[in-house]
């Protein structure tokens, strides 16, 4: 398993689009993707718990990533979310 923290930065959190674009990255990806926020474990691949989570702007959020291809996924989903996911 491999994990990275990161700053959502999006002024208006993980709403309906920018947890669409991210969940269609994830269901892309070929291990588990999961946010770790405190002690909750978000399934990235499942956008209803994603958009459910409540993630803000500002919020240190972990990504995690375990199985086949994890660096390259891990590498993926980060860079996504640090680009602002096409906002």
């Amino acid at each position: 398993m491999v994990s990275q923290k990161v700053i959502v930065k999006n002024k208006s959190g993980l709403h309906a689009r920018p947890a669409g674009v991210l969940t269609q990255a994830a269901k892309k990806c070929s291990s588990n993707v999961q946010l770790v926020i405190g002690e909750k474990i978000i399934p990235v691949k499942n956008i209803l718990k994603l958009m459910a989570a409540g993630i803000k702007c500002g919020t240190e959020i972990e990504i995690q990533c375990e199985g086949e291809n994890e660096e390259a996924d891990l590498k993926e989903i980060v860079t996504l979310i640090e680009s602002g996911l096409g906002e």
